[in-house]
């Protein structure tokens, strides 16, 4: 079955094949090719023999957290001497690289900003920098605009005279390639410190990024991940070794899915809800009593987020019962907490399989709003809302996820601009298709087979998790588990194999198959169960239907 698995994904011949399964680090890009890191690397080495007040300012979400970690761990073990951070509150400030934070760094004397994750765009911020005599390092991996800030160097994969072939990184990824090029740069120049860093100590925090960021995971991502998920299972940081503990993840082998999916989801919240406790400081805090009492707070915060993200999807489900528009929804309310509008819209889009508008309504009647565009569509959502700019504060982001700000006395103009630019593109809601790597039976899955699946991994952007197509099984059972959740009892048509699978938050439509069907097909994920010590293999439902 991997072998199929692998063929229908284009490894047809052995060298295809061995290059996948046995990655070599040795094998990896020279950072140096990334345009400007060797500008990067002399501004930083001179800051390091002048002792000068360095400040790493990184995005809120995991991905530039993570790179701060993996920056700041390394800088300080490389020997820098005043290393300080920031990141924007994601509520209170929001996303971007602010100028006032410029000026607050600068009067504390810091004299060199090195951001993660962000300022691509920021040219006011950067330019505020240059006019105080602060050098900006700008690290990042969004895609420019027209103008590139005025930084006293800018290191991105993904700005156009590049020609590394590293797009593919994420934030943290750039910062750990500037890590890599900086050690290099520390061994070779006999003014600057030496030490035995070992670059290996940081791939959990690049392993947390380029999982949760959703970028490919090919070429250095994917032997960098492979490293890193042991390197994570066996962490030594208090923090991720107490959450890994209470997540019932402790003491054996993680998989890709296991981080995006169960480890991070506890983490994002905190930046979601900002309740006082950050991811960053779980990341870096160094004694283990100290990360006990903040990783029960993490749980704590998390079950908070669930239950508003609950509430709101369960409120927005009947704000929208008679909805007219046929080519988006939008719904704004002042129940929903601005921290979690991107996941109902992102539900809303699954549901109603078209673009989803969701606003945070508060106080001041400012709706503060997240926009996500269903599999399958082709959409912009960014030139969607470029059709009502006038009436929106401000917005942005990507084609298939993006935020946006209006006053809520502009709603009703914005909601008909959106529906005259979804009339317009003649973009028809489509029928969601899901195209799965093999066929199989339940008979052919067991432990023998598992083993070969985590070997072929880490799975993920770009390399997803192989999707298997079983049809004509008889449901023997169901439960309803808490969180709406259904755990069901499979066998084939013809008795020869069975096994147990679990439902995630099931649509009504999967509801509705369930309470009449007896005989379904199947697409589902294979993954182990822990269990009272017990290890067994167990099917993820993706999606199901009435066998016909």
């Amino acid at each position: 079955m991997i072998g199929r698995i692998l063929a229908s994904r284009g490894f047809a011949d052995s060298t295809q094949v061995d290059k996948l399964l046995f990655p070599k680090l040795t094998e990896m890009k020279d950072p140096l090719l990334l345009k400007g890191m060797d500008k990067a690397i002399e501004r930083l080495g001179r800051a390091a023999l002048n002792k000068e007040k360095i400040c790493i300012y990184a995005d809120f979400d995991l991905d530039g957290t993570s790179g701060l970690a993996l920056l700041k761990t390394g800088m300080l073990a490389l020997g820098f001497e005043d290393v300080v951070h920031y990141q924007p509150k994601r509520l209170s400030q929001g996303y971007g690289f602010h100028a006032d934070v410029v000026e607050e760094l600068h009067k504390q004397g810091v004299t060199l900003i090195v951001t993660v994750d962000v300022g691509i765009t920021a040219n006011p911020a950067v330019e505020r920098a240059q006019n105080l005599g602060v050098d900006v390092i700008l690290t990042d991996h969004h895609l420019p605009g027209e103008v590139l800030p005025p930084a006293y160097v800018v290191v991105n994969p993904n700005q156009g005279s590049d020609t590394s072939g590293l797009g593919y990184l994420c934030g943290a990824g750039v910062a750990f390639y500037l890590l890599r090029a900086l050690k290099r740069y520390f061994f070779d120049n006999p003014q600057l410190p030496k030490n035995n860093f070992d670059l290996k100590e940081v791939l959990d925090f690049f392993t947390i990024a380029t999982l949760t960021d959703m970028v490919p995971l090919v070429d250095d991502n994917r032997v960098l991940v492979k490293h890193g998920l042991l390197k994570l299972a066996e962490t030594k940081r208090p923090g991720l070794r107490a959450l890994l503990a209470e997540l019932g993840l402790e003491n054996r082998a993680l998989t890709s899915q296991d981080v995006a999916i169960r480890f991070a989801p506890k983490l994002n919240a905190l930046s979601r809800m900002e309740s006082g406790i950050l991811p960053i400081d779980i990341f870096l805090v160094d004694d283990d009593a100290t990360a006990q009492g903040m990783v029960h707070q993490v749980i704590k915060n998390n079950s908070t987020r669930v239950q508003l993200q609950s509430d709101a999807e369960t409120e927005a489900m009947e704000l929208l019962k008679d909805w007219p528009h046929k080519d988006f929804v939008f719904v704004a309310s002042r129940n929903f907490h601005r921290g979690v509008v991107g996941l109902i819209a992102t539900k809303l889009s699954q549901v109603f399989n078209r673009p989803a508008f969701v606003g945070s309504w508060g106080d001041d009647n400012v709706i503060v709003g997240s926009a996500r565009l269903p599999q399958g569509q082709e959409a912009c959502l960014v030139q969607a809302m470029t059709s009502a700019e006038d009436l929106l504060s401000r917005f942005g982001g990507h084609s298939a996820a993006a935020g946006f700000e209006l006053h809520s006395d502009k709603m009703p103009l914005v909601i008909e601009r959106l529906k005259t630019y979804f009339h317009d593109l003649h973009e028809k809601p489509k029928p969601l298709e899901v195209f799965y790597d093999v066929d199989a039976k339940l008979s052919d899955v067991g432990a023998p087979l598992m083993k070969w699946y985590d070997f072929v991994g880490p799975f993920g952007t770009g390399f997803s998790t192989p999707l298997i197509h079983f049809t004509n099984v008889l449901l023997q059972s169901k439960k309803s588990l808490k969180g709406g959740h259904w755990r069901l009892k499979l066998i084939e048509a013809d008795g020869k194999g069975s096994h147990e699978a679990l439902l995630f938050s099931p649509s009504p439509r999967h509801l509705e198959i369930l309470e009449s069907a007896t005989y379904l097909d199947i697409l589902g994920e294979l993954q182990w169960n822990y269990f009272a010590g017990q290890k067994t293999v167990q099917i993820l439902v993706r999606d199901l239907k009435t066998h016909s």
